[in-house]
């Protein structure tokens, strides 16, 4: 009988597996199409997008109607940030989110179950 993966060893798989790939995609179609930016310019651009999200967020817990496609385009400039300053810095992602999931399920398992 083969082994089924638990959720998070398919976590870890997709980190190994998946984010490096579309990580040195998103780098090579940077580099392709726009001009070279220092890293601080993409965290400054994250900083920016993460906070329009929130801004959206905002509204819509104020009960302002938000389409789900206004979050969908903010979130996926957060995501296209996040990664452009991930390279610009030489941050390998699928290893940075693999170590700290791995710190994450440390913890969880280290607390007491609750009732």
């Amino acid at each position: 009988m083969l082994h089924q993966p638990t959720s998070f060893e398919s976590l870890l798989i997709a980190c190994e597996e998946l984010l490096p790939r579309l990580q040195s995609r998103f780098d090579r179609y940077q580099r392709e199409n726009f001009p070279e930016r220092v890293p601080e310019f993409f965290c400054l651009e994250l900083c920016g997008e993460a906070g329009e999200l929130a801004n959206l967020e905002k509204k819509h817990w104020k009960g302002v109607d938000v389409s789900l496609e206004a979050l969908a385009d903010e979130a996926a400039d957060v995501l296209i940030a996040l990664v452009n300053y991930a390279n610009a810095r030489g941050i390998d992602l699928g290893d940075a989110v693999k170590t700290k999931i791995g710190m994450i399920e440390q913890t969880r398992m280290q607390r007491p179950a609750t009732p």
